[in-house]
Formats: C-alpha cells, sequence, structure tokens
C-alpha cells in the first residue's frame, strides 16, 4: 500500500458536509493506528459516521506541548499517524505546525491528504479577483492590535483573506471599514452546510446588512486589494 513508507500524513476532513470527504481521506484513518485530533468528540462523530473505529490522541494549542511526546513515542515505533484537526485541512489556522516541524526534526517521512478548506472556497465564491491573494488568519481579538495586524496590509494589491468569530465579526468589519476605506469584500459562512451563506457588497454595506442580528458560525471575510 502507498502509505506504507509514511508514518505522520495529515488528513483533510470536511469543512461541514461529510459527504465532501476523500476516499484517500478515508484510506488512511482506515489503516492509522492513531488519529491525532484537535477535537476528539467531533473527529470521534465523523469517524463513526463512516464506520471506522481508531484511538484517538487529543492536540489542540493548549496540550501541544504536553502531548507532543505520546505522539513522538508513537511514531518511534512506527505506528501510522493520522492528524486531523476540527474541520479542513490540519496546520491552516488550526493546531499542526508544531507536531509537523517536530517530526521533520526527527527525520521522519509526512505526507498530506489534500481536501476541503474554507479559505479557497470563500475566495472563488466571493466575486472578488482570486490571480492572487494573502490569507491572514485569524485577527487579534482586542481593538488596538486588531487595526494594527489590518494595518500591516493596508498598500497590498492582493485579496485578503481573514477568518472571524461571530462575536467579534461586526468589530472586526468596522476597523477593517477605517483602516482600508470602504473596498468591496464578501462575507462566507457556514459553507457546505445546509444555510451556506455568501454576502457581497463593499464594507458599509455588509456592516449594513448585518445589523443587529445575531450572528452564529464561523465567517471567513474576503476584502478586496488595494
Amino acid at each position: 500500500m502507498w502509505l506504507n513508507y509514511v508514518m505522520l500524513t495529515l488528513v483533510s476532513t470536511p469543512i461541514g458536509n461529510l459527504g465532501d470527504i476523500t476516499l484517500r481521506a478515508l484510506e488512511v484513518l482506515r489503516v492509522a493506528d492513531l488519529v491525532v485530533s484537535e477535537d476528539t468528540r467531533k473527529t470521534g462523530i465523523m469517524l463513526k459516521h463512516f464506520d471506522i473505529s481508531k484511538p484517538q490522541l487529543s492536540f489542540f494549542e493548549g496540550n501541544e506541548v504536553k502531548h507532543l511526546p505520546k505522539v513522538m513515542a508513537a511514531l518511534n515505533e512506527g505506528k501510522h499517524v493520522a492528524l486531523v484537526s476540527s474541520a479542513g485541512t490540519p496546520g491552516v489556522s488550526d493546531p499542526g505546525f508544531t507536531l509537523v516541524r517536530a517530526v521533520l526534526d526527527a527525520g521522519v517521512e509526512v505526507s498530506a491528504v489534500p481536501g476541503p478548506t474554507a479559505l479557497v472556497m470563500a475566495l472563488v465564491l466571493s466575486g472578488l479577483p482570486v490571480h492572487s491573494f494573502t490569507f491572514r488568519g485569524f485577527p487579534p481579538r482586542k481593538p488596538g492590535p486588531r487595526r494594527r495586524f489590518l494595518e500591516v496590509d493596508k498598500e497590498s494589491p492582493h485579496t485578503l483573506i481573514f477568518y472571524e468569530s461571530p462575536h467579534r465579526l461586526k468589530a472586526f468589519l468596522k476597523d477593517a471599514l477605517q483602516v482600508y476605506g470602504d473596498r468591496p469584500a464578501a462575507l462566507a459562512n457556514d459553507l457546505t452546510k445546509k444555510f451556506e451563506s455568501v454576502l457581497r457588497g463593499s464594507l458599509v454595506e455588509l456592516i449594513d446588512q448585518l445589523g443587529e442580528e445575531k450572528l452564529l458560525g464561523e465567517y471567513t471575510v474576503v476584502i478586496k486589494g488595494q
């Protein structure tokens, strides 16, 4: 089997709709000896859906240092380890980098199964330029650091992509308006899910559209470059 020489495999998983799982992802998860998961509960639901039963090890930002030796021990024993995040591609605004770096430094092979990622889907649905873009991930939570974070790309010609929680989205958009001016933008929410939505317009229009509505789900924000 192609996986025999690979010790650690980063497995991309659906960002919402389980139908988006790939055949290779299922193959790797079925032969893996250990599944390292950002959220074992969510991963457990996915594994059960596909009738896969595997031991899991929790691995998220708060316990990476504590659990890294356990993963390395499994790899040293010759076990096949699959790394998954709660959704999407491991390492993209999710745990993964620390483990990948440690594994590479140890001379262990690393591979990846490509798959869904919210930033690409939001970009292509936004109607904004796709030929060149900058992914900035989650901005700082506090206003001052957030505005300084946005300032870095004020003169960038590239389409900008951010992730933001529903609790801070409106504040983020207002800061983006203050820093960038009233640029074309798009808000993608619940991508691949039943209530998937993409709002398009200027930053002012999007802020007005959101109004006082209570927001749910994680948002991907796409803003046109300078």
